[in-house]
């Protein structure tokens, strides 16, 4: 019973999480429109409280120097 209330809530959450990077994506595409960093941090915010990880829908690919 556990396990299939863990596994509909991992299917939930994934589910939320695909919905959550398209429209962050839209947002950073779109900063001409303006005032979107507060909305790009407040999905980042709640991305950290569903998963743990501030990060888990930033590009995985950026690498830095």
């Amino acid at each position: 019973m556990h396990q299939r209330a863990a596994e509909a809530r991992a299917i939930a959450v994934e589910a939320e999480l695909a919905e959550l990077d398209r429209l962050r994506r839209f947002l950073i595409r779109e900063r001409t429109l303006g005032h979107t960093r507060p909305l790009i941090d407040a999905i980042d915010d709640y991305v950290e409280q569903i998963t743990g990880d501030r990060t888990a829908l930033h590009a995985k690919n950026h690498k830095c120097g």
